[in-house]
């Protein structure tokens, strides 16, 4: 255990207090669903059920569950103590997590869209070249044929529209 723990360097927290934090977190939104949907009406009207009347039971399940789990995250003893993840563990997450974020932020916002095609081969591109350590020719043969292809399958075939950044209305597909 102790040459584990050296390999991956100190660890981000302990179970407990990870469990806590993201109970805590779902008692937030859970108590913020019951509040709104009170406000919406969560009552069963002359008509059938009010507007906030489904939310308002998917927030009460949401709290039942948050208060389970911050128990379960109170009573854990010794289980709870143990190392939740290590710093080299998540460093790897994070290497995912974070372009993924950018990814979708890319795909379709206010301020900056690049549509869902320009994003997705600059993601491909990322990760070919990042973790793959691949070559800029093989990268753009990958990111470019992959969109093309999932161009031709969405809107040819399919006539589904996605979201199309300035480049796609630049060659006339927007």
């Amino acid at each position: 255990m102790q040459e584990q723990e050296q390999d991956l360097g100190r660890a981000v927290g302990t179970t407990r207090t990870w469990e806590f934090i993201v109970a805590a977190a779902f008692l937030i939104v859970g108590s913020i669903v019951v509040w709104d949907s009170r406000r919406l009406g969560a009552a069963w009207g002359s008509d059938g059920p009010e507007a906030g009347y489904f939310p308002f039971y998917i927030g009460v399940f949401i709290l039942i569950a948050s208060v389970v789990n911050l128990y379960s995250a109170i009573a854990a003893g010794a289980k709870g103590r143990e190392p939740f993840v290590y710093w080299a563990q998540l460093r790897m997450i994070l290497i995912v997590m974070i372009p993924t974020i950018v990814y979708v932020a890319l795909i379709a916002n206010p301020w900056m869209s690049l549509g869902i095609y320009v994003a997705s081969a600059i993601f491909i591109a990322f990760f070919m070249r990042y973790l793959g350590k691949y070559g800029w020719a093989k990268i753009a043969a990958v990111s470019i044929v992959t969109m093309v292809a999932f161009f031709l399958m969405f809107e040819v075939w399919f006539k589904v529209p996605l979201p199309k950044g300035p480049l796609e209305a630049a060659f006339g597909f927007a």
